[in-house]
């Protein structure tokens, strides 16, 4: 027996006894000591913000966390950890994996998501920082969970550095750990789409997650997974794929956002708020933005919080080549199209009360199909995802990104689609 192996094993085992009950993955343990850094007031502030910001006004039983996600992904991990050294200790074979290595990508894990956003989708493409360098910052600068990391056993610096890729790395263990935490079938995904399709009611993104933590391997320093469990990665794709075209990028979902994002952005621009003000807030303290401040756009925020969403008047697929798109894909370009559309509506189609913020144009950020995890041939080479017989080729993945994309035009349901259409074509 290899009992460094098994030595390993049992350090994952070993002392995990505080237990936490959830919906999707059941009993949940932790040390005492990562109970400790689960307990700290940065972490706990993910249960202040709901992972899936206002989808719960479409499907309302999503009114999970983050914190709930941060526990699965942990969850996840942990049980990754344990089928790899598994799987060396029945082939004898030693492993790259270190006890304080796996304590601090353990630690990660629970503390990946520590720098999100409230409305995350709504942010994206705004000038802020990554969530991943909000959560080094704090990994640094807040003492409680500093200290809370040192008692653990790990150090600090290594863990954010596991979270934050932008940080310099040379060694080779935490870059294994990085790639891991995000990569093709990384533990975040596995439990998003699981968690998000559970609590949403729909089937789309339940993933065989026992079936893949199990067939994960190491190779050549990267997760990887054997040919024949191929199929696993595909389901991947489709679930990400229905749940982008029925939870995540609904049309109600994306007026939601994109009120959010109109609203942001303005506020930016005009000076009212700054970056730095929408860092580590929770939902409440970030709808509250709305009631401390006099700012017309910001009534947004109330809408949406309301349940008051913008209606769709203009839906197509996206065109690059369109001039409403390639005009609208930069946001500063955006929002002069925004005004250039209100004004036509007030002036040529008496739409006098309009306001500039109340006309928004979606346009959806590209997402990807595709995966880069090797996988490995009975003869013990690896063939990459996109060359092996799946469904999954390059064009197909174009395709699914572009039934997904579509551009969209909100504006208060008097507005009808006659007169937007008319104020686009003059």
């Amino acid at each position: 027996m290899n009992t460094s192996t098994a030595k390993k094993l049992s350090s994952l085992y070993t002392h995990y006894t505080v237990s936490i009950r959830d919906p999707l993955w059941k009993d949940i343990h932790l040390s005492k000591e990562l109970r400790r850094i689960y307990m700290t007031p940065v972490v706990q502030k993910l249960g202040r913000i709901k992972q899936l910001g206002p989808t719960f006004h479409l499907y309302p039983g999503a009114v999970h966390t983050r914190l709930d996600h941060s526990l699965g992904v942990y969850h996840i991990s942990h049980t990754i950890l344990t089928s790899l050294l598994r799987q060396a200790l029945s082939s004898g074979q030693e492993t790259p994996l270190s006890e304080e290595g796996m304590r601090t990508f353990l630690c990660a894990a629970l503390l990946h998501d520590i720098g999100h956003f409230p409305f995350a989708h709504s942010l994206k493409e705004l000038p802020l920082r990554s969530h991943e360098a909000i959560a080094a910052s704090l990994i640094a600068d807040d003492r409680q969970l500093h200290d809370a990391i040192i008692d653990s056993g790990c150090s600090p610096s290594l863990v954010a550095t596991i979270i934050d890729e932008s940080l310099p790395n040379t060694d080779a263990e935490i870059q294994f750990y990085r790639s891991l935490l995000s990569g093709a079938l990384d533990p975040d995904k596995l439990d998003y789409l699981n968690r998000d399709a559970f609590f949403c009611g729909v089937p789309y993104g339940m993933q065989d997650v026992s079936y893949i933590t199990d067939r994960l391997m190491i190779f050549e320093g990267r997760a990887a997974l054997p040919l024949a469990a191929a199929g696993s990665v595909e389901h991947l794709l489709f679930s990400k794929y229905l749940m982008y075209k029925n939870v995540y990028w609904h049309k109600r979902v994306r007026s939601a956002t994109a009120m959010i994002k109109k609203a942001l952005l303005l506020s930016l621009q005009d000076g009212i708020l700054t970056p730095r003000d929408l860092y580590v807030l929770d939902d409440e303290q970030f709808f509250m933005l709305a009631d401390r401040l006099d700012y017309k756009p910001l009534t947004l925020f109330s809408q949406v919080r309301e349940n008051q969403m913008l209606s769709c008047r203009y839906e197509e697929d996206f065109d690059e080549n369109r001039a409403l798109d390639r005009g609208a894909s930069l946001l500063h370009e955006r929002l002069e199209n925004e005004e250039r559309l209100c004004l036509k509506l007030r002036e040529s189609y008496g739409y006098k009360g309009l306001e500039n913020y109340q006309v928004v144009v979606d346009i959806p950020e590209p997402v990807k199909f595709e995966s880069d995890i090797p996988l490995i041939q009975k003869d013990g080479k690896a063939i990459a995802f996109d060359k092996a017989d799946t469904v999954f080729s390059q064009d197909v993945g174009k395709v699914f990104t572009k039934n997904l994309r579509k551009t969209r035009i909100f504006t208060p349901s008097y507005v009808t689609a006659e007169a937007l259409l008319g104020a686009l074509e003059s």
